[in-house]
């Protein structure tokens, strides 16, 4: 019986065997060298900072502010906050109810806990907003997709790792300012929406009759969006799709002198572009800011920044925008966006806090 370094070969003929060859010196000693270790996400962060030009600040007045600016969004078909307390809260998104982690909801429920358990699709595991778990449904899996709507423009919902559904309710306050403004301008109105998730807003906005650029750095959000243009019949819209770092497409924009007369951006506290990039929300945001404010055009309409789960207070957004929107006229509203419960003596949820300048 041939041995086992022998298959396949002819009986009798000697089998070949690899002499183990000395290993020169020198590839001895590159080898014993430990690898340099990789940069962390700080690191890279400084690196990329370091090498930017300096911040370049307007001149001008200072826009007059409005604060504190509460913007709601009421019960709808659509959506609705049933109940929230205890870390948590239980909506309603079409037809299916969903229950998961809230931060800011630290009161007691008002429901009783039939009506919590009783939730379609229930978030499990890590209830930090970066961190990721898994869904359960208990009256079995709705799909992977699900119809819903905003202002009835159709779109799909999708249950994520990350407990979202592919839409923040508390921003149709902005969006239907945004659809107005567009309306009222009577003129051709080209938006910017950087970090634009599974593009509702950049939709809303074609909708209205906007010309749209759409930047998100992942490819699954940019293909969810895309789902959704299709499915709100709005392929022939004027809306370009890019995946790309928020911070290096707006660098680019201003070296071309392209310009914008509205743009929406709505960072996280800590991201990283298709490339590695980081960002990193207190770093990273002045420098944005002014480069923004570069692609505003001479007839701008509006800068609408929102930041979710920072610890922050809006009066410190509304600074940083009146800033860089001196000499712009106009002025500046700050303050938080919420959700109001369903039902009788409904409380508010806060969700956001956002600034935007306004051209009146």
């Amino acid at each position: 019986m041939p041995g086992p370094g022998s298959r396949g070969k002819k009986a009798g003929q000697p089998v070949r065997v690899q002499s183990a060859r000395p290993r020169p010196p020198a590839a001895e000693k590159a080898a014993d060298v430990p690898a340099a270790p990789r940069a962390s996400a700080a690191e890279r962060g400084e690196e990329a900072r370091a090498a930017r030009p300096p911040i370049r600040y307007p001149e001008g007045d200072l826009p007059p502010c409005h604060m504190p600016v509460i913007l709601t969004v009421e019960p709808s078909q659509d959506y609705a906050l049933l109940d929230c307390g205890h870390g948590e809260k239980l909506e309603r998104y079409g037809r299916l109810t969903v229950r998961r982690p809230e931060n800011q909801a630290i009161w007691r429920p008002r429901l009783d806990a039939a009506a919590w358990d009783g939730a379609d699709a229930i978030f499990t595991g890590d209830t930090d907003e970066e961190g990721a778990g898994r869904w359960r449904f208990p009256k079995g899996d709705p799909g992977e997709t699900w119809p819903l709507a905003q202002d009835g423009m159709p779109y799909l919902g999708r249950f994520t790792s990350f407990r979202h559904v592919g839409v923040f309710p508390e921003q149709a306050a902005h969006w239907r300012y945004m659809c107005e403004a567009i309306a009222a301008a009577g003129r051709p109105v080209r938006v910017l929406n950087l970090f634009g998730y599974t593009g509702l807003a950049s939709l809303l906005a074609a909708r209205a009759g906007a010309e749209v650029t759409h930047v998100d750095a992942s490819r699954k959000a940019i293909a969810w969006a895309r789902e959704n243009q299709d499915l709100a019949g709005l392929a022939d819209r004027p809306v370009r799709w890019i995946c790309e770092d928020a911070v290096r497409y707006v660098e680019r924009e201003v070296r071309r002198g392209s310009t914008y007369d509205i743009i929406l951006f709505d960072p996280p506290k800590f991201g990283r572009g298709p490339k590695g990039e980081v960002w990193q929300l207190f770093e990273d945001l002045p420098y944005l800011m002014a480069e923004l404010r570069q692609l505003l055009s001479e007839r701008p309409i509006a800068l609408v920044l929102t930041a979710y789960s920072i610890r922050a207070s809006f009066y410190s957004l509304a600074a940083l925008m009146a800033d860089h929107c001196r000499g712009l006229g106009g002025r500046i509203e700050a303050g938080e966006l919420v959700i109001p419960e369903a039902g009788p003596q409904g409380r508010l949820l806060s969700t956001s806090l956002f600034s935007r300048w306004v051209a009146t």
